[in-house]
């Protein structure tokens, strides 16, 4: 059965992660992911982080990289645009993630690019975006949420600066990438024109600080470091047990009440500090310590167990190795299995929202550097002895035992 996007095709001109990460979402939902890379060198995440598993690609290459193909393209070259604008007239989405004007250098700006298919949907994914006083500055993860706010509510108070270890401003970025992508695929429907959509980490990491920004505007004062708390409702955080921490969430006025009578504790159910939820968040600190008090007398498991029987919500922190491991994750196959060229059977993360009626499947291993080059320029209609001429004018960079 065909997947939702089985007749688009994506040129990914992208590396490291958050285009590599937004292609891999469309490819995992049928597209045709072509990933145009520099001759030689490739994607850097290829050779980024500290470990290798058999070959030369980095474990994050192949996290971020499944269900595509790989073209070697050298866009510095004459020849190797050429071929570049070949697959752009078949292309359905075109995702890069450069500083702002590197692309216009190149000669593959939207602008360029729209001459030649005005159809295309034109993704770029930078620091801060396309225009405004930053744009030109380099964008990382961690820039983005020092720069958008993010690192000024994260760990706890009168502690050093930290950031998300997760990378949700270069993921979210990605994220929301696709959601404007497929949304001008929807409006090309219509219109039978594509557009450029602009998407940046600033932005995202901007735009995920629902709670911080609402707080902000309606107290006047500037959110701050709350640990693992939730600024809308308490408790709903870590709490540490007789022998190690778990989260509780009694986020609204029945659990709460529920949760005193559990734990034998109706003084603070009757306690004017903690009598409604905003009473309780101004006192939070106070009330984090009754709860341990009494949370002491049981291990986490305990209580999360007998939480959950009684219908709070709760749950132990789990590593890594727990997570992957548990019974939920294997029922939603959220570790799947791939079979690579070089690293025989490698893990990969499964889907993380599931289609029922067209169910996604890893079609494709992360591929190789060029592993499709001849492949995909053979759809684009050029045959050997067209291809062979690219070569030689250095389409895909120097030849073995030529200088670059």
């Amino acid at each position: 059965m065909n997947l939702p996007l089985s007749n688009i095709r994506v040129l990914d001109v992208s590396q490291v992660m958050a285009g590599p990460f937004c292609c891999m979402l469309l490819g995992d939902m049928g597209a045709d992911v072509i990933k145009v890379e520099p001759p030689g060198v490739g994607d850097q995440t290829r050779a980024a982080m500290g470990f290798r598993l058999k070959g030369s690609d980095s474990g994050g290459f192949l996290a971020l990289n499944r269900n595509k193909r790989s073209i070697e393209l050298d866009l510095k070259s004459d020849a190797g645009r050429e071929a570049f604008y070949e697959l752009v007239k078949t292309a359905d989405v075109l995702v890069e993630n450069n500083r702002p004007g590197v692309v216009q250098r190149l000669g593959i700006d939207y602008p360029t690019l729209k001459q030649i298919n005005p159809r295309l949907v034109y993704a770029s994914i930078s620091g801060f975006g396309q225009t405004g006083p930053w744009a030109l500055r380099p964008g990382f993860d961690l820039i983005a949420q020092a720069m958008a706010g993010v690192m000024s509510v994260m760990g706890h108070p009168d502690a050093p600066p930290v950031k998300s270890s997760v990378p949700v401003a270069d993921l979210g970025a990605g994220l929301f990438a696709a959601y404007g992508i497929l949304s001008a695929l929807l409006g090309r429907q219509q219109t039978g024109q594509g557009q450029h959509v602009d998407a940046s980490l600033f932005e995202t990491a901007m735009g995920l600080s629902v709670w911080e920004t609402a707080e902000y505007w309606g107290t006047g004062r500037l959110p701050v470091p709350i640990g693992s708390a939730n600024r809308m409702s308490a408790p709903y955080q870590a709490v540490r047990a007789g022998d190690r921490y778990f989260v509780i969430g009694a986020a609204n006025q029945k659990l709460w009440n529920l949760l005193c009578g559990l734990i034998e504790r109706p003084d603070l159910a009757a306690d004017p500090r903690f009598a409604t939820n905003v009473d309780r968040i101004k006192n939070r600190d106070a009330l984090i310590v009754e709860l341990e008090a009494s949370f002491a007398a049981r291990t986490a498991d305990e209580w999360v167990a007998v939480l959950l029987e009684a219908g709070i919500p709760a749950g132990p922190i789990l590593d890594y190795a727990e997570a992957l491991s548990s019974e939920q994750a294997v029922a939603r196959n959220m570790v799947l299995r791939v079979e690579h060229p070089v690293e025989g059977e490698v893990n990969v993360l499964g889907f993380p929202v599931k289609l029922h009626g067209t169910p996604q499947q890893v079609r494709r291993a992360p591929p190789l550097l060029g592993q499709h080059t001849g492949e995909i320029l053979a759809e684009c209609g050029l045959d050997e002895a067209a291809v062979q001429a690219l070569r030689k004018r250095g389409a895909f960079g120097a030849a073995k035992g030529e200088q670059a």
